[in-house]
């Protein structure tokens, strides 16, 4: 028998298929001063801001903290859907049961788009548990991919709305600009570290780019996605490794609860008698999710000077 939230998420769904493929959107570059953008996430929308400056008007479905492998939409998403000009998500299934909808959706009365659309399989991306059909999504660890991205976005904003065109060029040049400084900061402050304490130990495996990026071995308790319950093996498998290599902290995220780690760290404490430091609260870092504002992951550029800040610090000897 279904359950009420599972008959619930179908009919939101059913809902979502129905917004995408009735309603007849109409240009913002054509009717009013303002493109209306929608971006599933909090880091997509950050990129739509920085290129899309006083053009756009930008809604993220997915707020500060939200975990997007657990996200459905809500009623209210579906009205913010239904009336954007141009719809940008992750893609490589971050969004979960959404990207299937979103995938087959575009069509020429609204632009729906995957930001991670020019990345080559083979050359860019992590598979999942060697499965070369299912990607890692968390793309953005690398700053140069989502350079990449960040393009793709530029690319849209000028094709939907032509008039302005130049603006949104020169606007991606700067913004890409500021990204490789980042990533040449990212690099520096990595190289910091002695290559043996450059082991990142986190709530989830998200951070495989920023591990291949940046020289780091990163290993997470839950897997790529955050949507199934961490066995009590893998659990006792992370203790082990923690205690084979006297790694000295393991870092929360601010989207997923760190009550998985803690239950490892206390396993370590039991079985080899060491203290783990769990970094987390304020200095927890961001990883599916920008930060509210005010904070320091407010930017995708805070956001990643935050990570590798708060990284170095925490394994520095």
């Amino acid at each position: 028998m279904r359950t009420f939230s599972a008959i619930s998420q179908s009919l939101i769904f059913a809902g979502l298929m129905t917004f995408l493929n009735g309603c007849q959107p109409s240009l913002s570059s054509a009717t009013s001063e303002r493109l209306t953008v929608v971006t599933t996430t909090s880091i997509i929308a950050d990129a739509v801001r920085e290129i899309g400056g006083s053009r756009v008007a930008v809604h993220a479905l997915m707020g500060p903290g939200v975990d997007p492998h657990r996200y459905t939409p809500s009623p209210h998403d579906l009205l913010r859907i239904s009336s954007a000009d141009l719809l940008f998500y992750n893609g490589l299934h971050l969004e979960g049961k959404m990207t299937e909808v979103l995938e087959h959706s575009s069509n020429a009365r609204r632009r729906i788009v995957a930001v991670t659309r020019n990345l080559d399989p083979v050359q860019d991306l992590r598979p999942v548990n060697g499965d070369e059909l299912v990607y890692d999504p968390h793309v953005w660890f690398d700053v140069r991919l989502w350079m990449r991205c960040v393009a793709v976005i530029g690319e849209e904003l000028a094709r939907v709305d032509p008039e302005h065109a130049t603006e949104y060029q020169a606007n991606t040049e700067r913004y890409l600009q500021q990204l490789a400084e980042l990533d040449r900061e990212v690099r520096k402050a990595a190289a910091s570290l002695p290559p043996q304490r450059r082991i990142l130990v986190t709530s989830h495996d998200a951070f495989g780019y920023f591990g291949a990026a940046y020289g780091f071995e990163v290993r997470g308790l839950q897997g790529v996605s955050t949507a199934a319950e961490t066995p009590l093996s893998e659990v006792q498998e992370l203790a082990r490794f923690l205690g084979s290599r006297a790694i000295p902290a393991v870092f929360a995220e601010t989207s997923v609860p760190a009550k998985g780690l803690q239950k490892v760290l206390d396993t370590v404490r039991k079985e080899y008698g060491l203290s783990v430091r769990l970094i987390g609260d304020a200095q927890a870092l961001y990883s599916d999710a920008l930060g509210p504002p005010g904070s320091p992951g407010e930017t995708y550029i805070g956001m990643v000077k935050h990570n590798i800040t708060t990284i170095v610090q925490a394994l520095n000897p």
